[in-house]
Protein backbone atom coordinates (compact mmCIF):
# COMPACT_ATOMS: atom_id res chain seq x y z
CA UNK A 1 0.00 0.00 0.00
CA UNK A 2 1.53 3.31 -1.09
CA UNK A 3 2.69 5.46 1.79
CA UNK A 4 2.13 2.81 4.43
CA UNK A 5 5.81 1.84 4.56
CA UNK A 6 6.79 5.27 5.86
CA UNK A 7 4.43 5.03 8.83
CA UNK A 8 5.00 1.37 9.68
CA UNK A 9 8.62 0.34 9.87
CA UNK A 10 8.30 -3.15 11.33
CA UNK A 11 5.75 -5.98 11.25
CA UNK A 12 5.94 -8.75 13.86
CA UNK A 13 3.81 -11.88 14.00
CA UNK A 14 3.77 -15.23 15.72
CA UNK A 15 3.55 -18.46 13.74
CA UNK A 16 2.51 -21.79 15.24
CA UNK A 17 2.76 -24.81 12.92
CA UNK A 18 1.15 -28.12 13.93
CA UNK A 19 1.29 -31.47 12.19
CA UNK A 20 -2.03 -33.31 11.91
CA UNK A 21 -2.94 -36.10 14.32
CA UNK A 22 -2.33 -39.79 13.69
CA UNK A 23 -4.28 -41.76 11.09
CA UNK A 24 -4.51 -45.53 10.70
CA UNK A 25 -2.11 -45.22 7.75
CA UNK A 26 0.42 -43.34 9.90
CA UNK A 27 0.38 -46.15 12.43
CA UNK A 28 0.78 -48.78 9.70
CA UNK A 29 3.56 -46.76 7.98
CA UNK A 30 1.67 -46.39 4.73
CA UNK A 31 2.25 -43.27 2.60
CA UNK A 32 -0.77 -41.01 2.29
CA UNK A 33 0.57 -38.02 0.37
CA UNK A 34 -2.25 -36.16 -1.35
CA UNK A 35 -4.10 -39.09 -2.88
CA UNK A 36 -5.12 -40.88 0.33
CA UNK A 37 -7.58 -38.78 2.34
CA UNK A 38 -7.69 -40.87 5.52
CA UNK A 39 -9.48 -39.52 8.65
CA UNK A 40 -7.87 -39.33 12.07
CA UNK A 41 -7.80 -42.44 14.17
CA UNK A 42 -9.07 -42.46 17.75
CA UNK A 43 -5.48 -41.84 18.81
CA UNK A 44 -5.24 -38.97 16.34
CA UNK A 45 -8.30 -37.25 17.77
CA UNK A 46 -6.85 -37.60 21.28
CA UNK A 47 -3.56 -36.09 20.10
CA UNK A 48 -5.35 -33.18 18.43
CA UNK A 49 -7.37 -32.57 21.57
CA UNK A 50 -4.16 -32.55 23.64
CA UNK A 51 -2.61 -30.02 21.25
CA UNK A 52 -5.76 -27.92 21.57
CA UNK A 53 -5.52 -27.94 25.36
CA UNK A 54 -1.86 -26.91 25.16
CA UNK A 55 -2.74 -24.01 22.84
CA UNK A 56 -6.06 -23.15 24.49
CA UNK A 57 -4.84 -19.85 25.95
CA UNK A 58 -3.37 -18.63 22.67
CA UNK A 59 -5.41 -15.99 20.87
CA UNK A 60 -4.92 -16.68 17.17
CA UNK A 61 -5.85 -13.99 14.67
CA UNK A 62 -5.55 -16.22 11.58
CA UNK A 63 -5.97 -19.97 11.11
CA UNK A 64 -4.84 -21.87 8.01
CA UNK A 65 -5.12 -25.58 7.30
CA UNK A 66 -4.33 -28.02 4.56
CA UNK A 67 -7.55 -28.97 2.80
CA UNK A 68 -6.94 -32.69 3.39
CA UNK A 69 -9.27 -34.38 5.87
CA UNK A 70 -6.69 -35.31 8.52
CA UNK A 71 -5.54 -31.70 8.76
CA UNK A 72 -9.09 -30.33 8.79
CA UNK A 73 -10.10 -32.64 11.64
CA UNK A 74 -6.98 -31.70 13.61
CA UNK A 75 -7.70 -27.99 13.15
CA UNK A 76 -11.30 -28.43 14.30
CA UNK A 77 -10.18 -30.35 17.40
CA UNK A 78 -7.60 -27.70 18.31
CA UNK A 79 -10.07 -24.84 17.96
CA UNK A 80 -12.73 -26.71 19.95
CA UNK A 81 -10.46 -26.43 23.01
CA UNK A 82 -9.66 -22.73 22.49
CA UNK A 83 -10.79 -20.12 25.00
CA UNK A 84 -10.76 -17.41 22.32
CA UNK A 85 -10.93 -18.90 18.82
CA UNK A 86 -13.83 -21.37 18.70
CA UNK A 87 -15.65 -19.28 16.08
CA UNK A 88 -12.66 -18.10 14.05
CA UNK A 89 -12.85 -18.79 10.33
CA UNK A 90 -10.43 -21.38 8.94
CA UNK A 91 -8.68 -20.80 5.62
CA UNK A 92 -8.17 -24.12 3.80
CA UNK A 93 -5.21 -23.85 1.46
CA UNK A 94 -4.01 -26.49 -1.02
CA UNK A 95 -0.47 -25.08 -0.75
CA UNK A 96 -0.31 -26.67 2.71
CA UNK A 97 -0.99 -30.19 1.45
CA UNK A 98 1.42 -33.04 2.07
CA UNK A 99 4.09 -33.79 -0.53
CA UNK A 100 2.67 -35.75 -3.45
CA UNK A 101 4.21 -39.22 -3.72
CA UNK A 102 2.62 -40.38 -6.96
CA UNK A 103 2.61 -44.17 -7.48
CA UNK A 104 3.94 -44.70 -3.93
CA UNK A 105 0.79 -43.35 -2.27
CA UNK A 106 -1.33 -45.90 -0.48
CA UNK A 107 1.63 -48.28 -0.24
CA UNK A 108 4.05 -49.06 2.61
CA UNK A 109 6.89 -46.64 3.25
CA UNK A 110 9.25 -49.58 2.73
CA UNK A 111 8.18 -49.67 -0.94
CA UNK A 112 9.29 -46.07 -1.41
CA UNK A 113 12.66 -46.84 0.16
CA UNK A 114 13.06 -49.86 -2.14
CA UNK A 115 12.18 -47.72 -5.18
CA UNK A 116 14.73 -45.10 -4.14
CA UNK A 117 17.41 -47.75 -3.64
CA UNK A 118 16.66 -49.23 -7.06
CA UNK A 119 17.12 -45.79 -8.61
CA UNK A 120 20.42 -45.30 -6.78
CA UNK A 121 18.97 -42.55 -4.60
CA UNK A 122 17.91 -42.06 -1.01
CA UNK A 123 14.76 -40.79 0.69
CA UNK A 124 13.60 -38.07 0.97
CA UNK A 125 15.37 -36.69 -2.12
CA UNK A 126 13.99 -39.47 -4.35
CA UNK A 127 10.87 -38.58 -6.33
CA UNK A 128 8.65 -41.52 -7.35
CA UNK A 129 6.83 -41.39 -10.70
CA UNK A 130 3.99 -38.89 -10.49
CA UNK A 131 5.35 -37.37 -7.28
CA UNK A 132 6.57 -33.89 -6.38
CA UNK A 133 10.24 -33.04 -6.26
CA UNK A 134 11.62 -31.36 -3.16
CA UNK A 135 12.07 -28.18 -5.21
CA UNK A 136 8.37 -28.23 -6.07
CA UNK A 137 7.41 -28.66 -2.40
CA UNK A 138 9.80 -25.84 -1.44
CA UNK A 139 8.14 -23.61 -4.05
CA UNK A 140 4.77 -24.22 -2.38
CA UNK A 141 6.28 -23.41 1.04
CA UNK A 142 7.81 -20.19 -0.27
CA UNK A 143 4.63 -19.14 -2.07
CA UNK A 144 2.46 -19.65 1.00
CA UNK A 145 4.86 -17.91 3.39
CA UNK A 146 5.25 -14.87 1.14
CA UNK A 147 1.47 -14.71 0.80
CA UNK A 148 1.18 -14.82 4.60
CA UNK A 149 3.66 -11.96 5.05
CA UNK A 150 1.84 -9.88 2.45
CA UNK A 151 -1.54 -10.55 4.03
CA UNK A 152 -0.46 -9.50 7.51
CA UNK A 153 1.39 -6.41 6.31
CA UNK A 154 -1.63 -5.30 4.24
CA UNK A 155 -3.97 -5.81 7.18
CA UNK A 156 -1.57 -3.90 9.41
CA UNK A 157 -1.52 -1.03 6.95
CA UNK A 158 -5.32 -0.94 6.82
CA UNK A 159 -5.50 -0.94 10.60
CA UNK A 160 -3.02 1.90 10.86
CA UNK A 161 -4.82 3.94 8.21
CA UNK A 162 -8.21 3.45 9.85
CA UNK A 163 -6.87 4.08 13.38
CA UNK A 164 -4.22 6.81 13.12
CA UNK A 165 -4.65 7.57 16.82
CA UNK A 166 -2.83 4.34 17.67
CA UNK A 167 0.42 5.84 16.48
CA UNK A 168 2.91 6.05 19.32
CA UNK A 169 1.54 3.07 21.24
CA UNK A 170 4.25 0.70 20.08
CA UNK A 171 5.80 -1.80 22.48
CA UNK A 172 9.47 -2.71 22.20
CA UNK A 173 10.19 -6.28 21.12
CA UNK A 174 13.87 -7.17 21.21
CA UNK A 175 14.85 -3.68 20.14
CA UNK A 176 12.11 -3.39 17.51
CA UNK A 177 8.64 -1.90 17.89
CA UNK A 178 5.36 -3.68 17.21
CA UNK A 179 1.82 -2.56 18.01
CA UNK A 180 -0.66 -4.90 19.65
CA UNK A 181 -3.81 -5.68 17.70
CA UNK A 182 -6.34 -3.59 19.60
CA UNK A 183 -9.17 -4.88 17.40
CA UNK A 184 -8.78 -8.28 19.04
CA UNK A 185 -9.19 -6.91 22.55
CA UNK A 186 -5.81 -7.87 23.96
CA UNK A 187 -2.20 -8.43 23.06
CA UNK A 188 -1.22 -11.42 20.98
CA UNK A 189 0.68 -14.05 22.88
CA UNK A 190 2.14 -17.53 22.56
CA UNK A 191 1.72 -20.25 25.15
CA UNK A 192 2.01 -18.62 28.55
CA UNK A 193 4.69 -20.98 29.95
CA UNK A 194 7.41 -19.21 27.98
CA UNK A 195 9.03 -15.82 28.23
CA UNK A 196 7.62 -15.14 24.76
CA UNK A 197 4.20 -14.50 26.33
CA UNK A 198 2.71 -11.01 26.64
CA UNK A 199 4.81 -9.55 23.85
CA UNK A 200 2.84 -7.35 21.47
CA UNK A 201 2.47 -8.72 17.95
CA UNK A 202 0.60 -7.64 14.85
CA UNK A 203 -0.88 -11.11 14.34
CA UNK A 204 -0.70 -14.65 15.65
CA UNK A 205 -1.10 -17.38 13.04
CA UNK A 206 -1.96 -21.07 13.40
CA UNK A 207 -1.09 -23.40 10.51
CA UNK A 208 -2.00 -27.12 10.46
CA UNK A 209 -0.18 -29.17 7.86
CA UNK A 210 1.75 -32.41 7.25
CA UNK A 211 5.05 -34.04 8.22
CA UNK A 212 7.06 -33.98 4.99
CA UNK A 213 5.70 -30.55 4.06
CA UNK A 214 6.64 -29.14 7.46
CA UNK A 215 10.15 -30.57 7.23
CA UNK A 216 10.62 -28.81 3.89
CA UNK A 217 9.12 -25.56 5.18
CA UNK A 218 11.42 -25.49 8.19
CA UNK A 219 14.32 -26.36 5.90
CA UNK A 220 13.38 -23.36 3.75
CA UNK A 221 13.35 -21.15 6.85
CA UNK A 222 16.81 -22.33 7.86
CA UNK A 223 18.57 -22.61 4.49
CA UNK A 224 17.00 -19.68 2.65
CA UNK A 225 15.95 -17.25 5.38
CA UNK A 226 18.61 -17.97 8.04
CA UNK A 227 16.15 -18.79 10.79
CA UNK A 228 17.75 -18.85 14.24
CA UNK A 229 17.17 -21.98 16.32
CA UNK A 230 17.17 -22.86 20.02
CA UNK A 231 20.58 -24.07 21.18
CA UNK A 232 19.09 -27.41 22.19
CA UNK A 233 18.04 -28.42 18.65
CA UNK A 234 20.15 -31.25 17.21
CA UNK A 235 20.92 -32.12 13.57
CA UNK A 236 18.84 -35.28 13.96
CA UNK A 237 15.83 -33.23 15.07
CA UNK A 238 16.24 -30.92 12.09
CA UNK A 239 16.13 -33.80 9.62
CA UNK A 240 13.35 -35.71 11.37
CA UNK A 241 9.64 -35.55 10.60
CA UNK A 242 7.55 -33.99 13.34
CA UNK A 243 5.54 -36.39 15.51
CA UNK A 244 1.79 -36.29 14.98
CA UNK A 245 0.53 -32.96 16.40
CA UNK A 246 4.13 -31.85 16.99
CA UNK A 247 4.19 -28.08 17.55
CA UNK A 248 6.74 -25.63 16.14
CA UNK A 249 6.60 -21.91 16.96
CA UNK A 250 8.33 -18.93 15.39
CA UNK A 251 8.48 -15.16 15.68
CA UNK A 252 8.62 -13.45 12.28
CA UNK A 253 9.81 -9.86 11.92
CA UNK A 254 10.34 -7.82 8.79
CA UNK A 255 10.59 -4.25 7.61
CA UNK A 256 7.84 -3.30 5.19
CA UNK A 257 10.39 -2.50 2.48
CA UNK A 258 12.20 -5.81 3.04
CA UNK A 259 9.20 -8.10 3.37
CA UNK A 260 10.86 -11.09 1.73
CA UNK A 261 14.00 -10.92 3.87
CA UNK A 262 12.40 -11.46 7.28
CA UNK A 263 14.09 -12.21 10.57
CA UNK A 264 12.82 -15.57 11.82
CA UNK A 265 13.43 -16.90 15.31
CA UNK A 266 12.38 -20.44 16.19
CA UNK A 267 10.97 -20.71 19.72
CA UNK A 268 10.46 -24.48 19.68
CA UNK A 269 10.70 -27.23 17.07
CA UNK A 270 8.40 -30.25 16.76
CA UNK A 271 7.44 -30.02 20.42
CA UNK A 272 5.47 -33.04 21.64
CA UNK A 273 5.37 -32.80 25.43
CA UNK A 274 1.61 -32.15 25.31
CA UNK A 275 1.30 -35.85 24.38
CA UNK A 276 3.10 -37.19 27.45
CA UNK A 277 -0.11 -37.75 29.40
CA UNK A 278 -1.66 -39.92 26.69
CA UNK A 279 -1.61 -43.68 27.25
CA UNK A 280 -3.01 -46.63 25.37
CA UNK A 281 -5.81 -46.72 27.94
CA UNK A 282 -7.04 -43.19 27.28
CA UNK A 283 -6.55 -43.11 23.51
Amino acid sequence: MPGCEQGLAMVVFGLTVVRHGETRYNKEKILQGQGVNEPLSETGFSQASAAGIYLSNTRFTHVFSSDLLRAKQTTDSILAKSQFCKDISVNYDARLRERKYGVAEGKPLSNLKAMAKGAGEQCPSYTPPGGETLDEVNARCKDFFEYLCQLISQERCLEKQSSPSTEGTDTEIEGRSATSLTSYGCRMEFHSESDRADKGMDANVLVVSHGAYMRNWIGYFISNLECTLPNTVTKTELSSVSPNTGISQFIIKFEMRKMFRPQIHCICLNRGDHLMGLTHENV
